[in-house]
C-alpha cells in the first residue's frame, strides 16, 4: 500500500488553487485592459495575441488597394542605389497571423486615383482601400462604418498619435456628425524649418519651437540682404507658392479663426472673408517681401536643406526633409519648428497622410477589419518607417521609443507636429472652394487685389459653388 505524504497533498492543492485563480484573473485582466488606456507596447501585444487567436477562424482572400510607388517585391532606387523591401513583407506577416487567408494587393499610381477608386468601390473590386480623399466616398455610402467593430473588439484608439484618428473622420449619407470610417496608416505633416547657419551668420536668435508669424517676419527681415559673413545674397524666408492658401489658413488659425463650419457640402459655411483671414493674408503678403522673387512659382530656394543654401526660413516643409538632410549631411545645420496653432483649440495646420477604409461592398469585412488593426501594429508601422520613409511617417505613439526614430534628428518635432494638426481635416479642400481660395490668395500676393477684396471674392465664389451642390 502506497503511503501518501499529507504535506505533499496540501502543497499540491494550494498550487492547483493558485493556478485556477491565475487563469480566472488573466481572463478578467484581458477584458478590463481592452477598455482602459494602456501603454502602447501592451496594446500592440494584445493586438498580436488577438490576431493569433482569431487567425484560425478567419479565412478567404483579402484584396488591399494601395496608391503610390509601392512594389510587391524588393526594389532598388536607380538614383540612390538604396534597396527597399516590397509589401510582400506585410502580406507574409498577415498570412502568418491568419493562416487560412491570402492577401492580394491592388497597386496603382496617383494618376486619376480618385476616379479609379470610385469605380473599384462601386464594383467591390477590393476589400480595403487607401483613401486620402475619404470624405467624398463616405458621403456616397461606399464605406463601412468602423465604430461597431471598434466597440466589439474594444480596440484601443489611444495607440495612435493624438488627432490621427479624428483627422480622418467623415460623414455618411445618414450621419449627423463626422464618424470613424478609417484608421490612419501613413502619417504626414508640414513644418517650419530654418537654417541655423544663416541665423548665426546674421547674429539672429533661433526661432522658438512654436514661433508666431510676427516673430518669423521680424527675424526674416534681419536676414534679407548681403550675408555679413559670406557676402552672398540671402533671403529671410520662403514658402510653397502652390500652398500659399494653406499658409494663410494656418496663420488665420493662430489668430483665433477657422476655415468655417459644417462637413457635407449642404451644411458647409465658409469663413474665407473673416477679419482674421484678411489679417492672415496681409501678414503673408508682408512676409513675402523677404522671399526670393520667384517664390510664387517655387523658384529661388532650390538649395534649401543643402550647404549652399541662401534662404533662412521655410514656412512649409514636408517631413521627408529628414531624408534630404541625411543625404546632404546637413542634419546639424537645420532645425524644425511647429506650425501655428489656434490659441483655444490647440491645433493648426492642414491634416495630411492616408488612412485605410473598408468598402461597403466587401465580401470579407471581418478580415478587412483585422487588416486595419494590423496596419496600426508596430510591425506594420516599422515596415513603413524603414522601407517607405520617403512618403510616410509613423502614426502610432510607440514610434517615439524606437531606436531608429530616436537616432534621427528632428523626429521628435515631427511627431509632435503630427499630434496637433487641425482635425477633422479641412473638408472644403475636397472640392472647388480649395481652388477658389488658392486663386484669390495668389492675386493678393501678386498685388492684383487687396486682401479684403480677394477674400470677399473668394467667399462669394465658393459660397455660390456650395449652393450648387444642394
Amino acid at each position: 500500500m502506497i503511503k501518501v505524504n499529507s504535506k505533499f497533498v496540501v502543497i499540491t492543492l494550494l498550487l492547483l488553487f493558485a493556478l485556477t485563480l491565475s487563469a480566472c484573473g488573466g481572463t478578467s485582466t484581458d477584458n478590463a485592459g481592452a477598455n482602459t488606456s494602456e501603454t502602447t507596447t501592451e496594446a500592440q501585444t494584445e493586438t498580436t495575441d488577438s490576431a493569433e487567436a482569431a487567425g484560425p477562424e478567419l479565412s478567404g482572400k483579402l484584396k488591399v488597394q494601395l496608391i503610390g510607388d509601392f512594389s510587391l517585391e524588393d526594389k532598388t532606387d536607380a538614383l540612390t542605389g538604396q534597396s527597399s523591401k516590397g509589401v510582400k513583407v506585410l502580406k507574409d506577416e498577415f498570412e502568418r497571423l491568419y493562416p487560412n487567408t491570402e492577401v492580394e494587393f491592388v497597386l496603382m499610381g496617383w494618376d486619376n486615383y480618385n476616379e479609379k477608386t470610385q469605380t473599384m468601390l462601386q464594383s467591390g473590386a477590393a476589400d480595403v482601400y487607401q483613401l486620402p480623399g475619404i470624405a467624398t466616398f463616405a458621403e456616397q455610402g461606399l464605406l463601412e462604418p468602423l465604430q461597431p467593430y471598434i466597440e466589439r473588439d474594444s480596440f484601443d484608439l489611444d495607440i495612435y498619435l493624438n488627432g490621427q484618428v479624428d483627422g480622418w473622420r467623415a460623414m455618411g449619407p445618414n450621419d449627423q456628425e463626422p464618424e470613424i470610417y478609417s484608421l490612419p496608416f501613413i502619417g504626414d505633416a508640414r513644418l517650419i524649418v530654418y537654417d541655423k547657419q544663416l541665423f548665426d551668420d546674421w547674429g539672429v536668435e533661433y526661432l522658438s519651437e512654436e514661433p508666431t508669424i510676427e516673430e518669423i517676419i521680424e527675424k526674416a527681415s534681419k536676414m534679407t540682404g548681403t550675408n555679413p559673413k559670406t557676402g552672398e545674397k540671402n533671403y529671410g524666408l520662403t514658402f510653397n507658392g502652390n500652398d500659399a492658401a494653406d499658409s494663410i489658413m494656418n496663420i488665420n488659425e493662430s489668430k483665433g479663426g477657422q476655415w468655417g463650419t459644417g462637413f457635407l457640402w449642404k451644411d458647409m459655411k465658409l469663413e474665407f472673408d473673416s477679419p482674421t483671414m484678411i489679417e492672415a493674408a496681409e501678414l503673408l503678403k508682408e512676409a513675402a517681401q523677404y522671399a526670393p522673387e520667384g517664390v510664387m512659382v517655387n523658384q529661388g530656394a532650390e538649395n534649401f536643406l543643402q550647404n549652399n543654401n541662401n534662404v533662412a526660413i521655410n514656412l512649409r516643409v514636408a517631413p521627408g526633409f529628414v531624408n534630404s538632410l541625411e543625404t546632404f549631411g546637413t542634419q546639424e545645420r537645420y532645425q524644425g519648428a511647429l506650425l501655428f496653432k489656434h490659441p483655444e483649440k490647440g491645433m493648426g495646420g492642414m491634416f495630411a497622410g492616408s488612412p485605410f477604409a473598408i468598402g461597403a461592398n466587401s465580401q470579407n469585412k471581418d478580415l478587412a477589419w483585422e487588416w486595419l488593426k494590423f496596419s496600426g501594429s508596430e510591425f506594420f508601422q516599422e515596415y513603413m518607417w524603414n522601407e517607405q520613409r520617403s512618403h510616410s511617417m509613423p502614426v502610432i505613439k510607440a514610434a517615439a521609443e524606437w531606436e531608429s526614430v530616436k537616432e534621427v534628428p528632428q523626429m521628435d518635432i515631427i511627431l509632435k507636429q503630427m499630434s496637433q494638426l487641425w482635425a477633422p481635416r479641412y473638408p472644403y479642400r475636397a472640392g472647388q472652394p480649395r481652388y477658389i481660395l488658392s486663386e484669390n490668395v495668389e492675386r493678393i500676393l501678386l498685388g492684383e487685389l487687396s486682401a479684403a477684396d480677394a477674400m470677399k471674392k473668394a467667399q462669394e465664389e465658393a459660397t455660390k459653388w456650395l449652393e450648387g451642390q444642394q
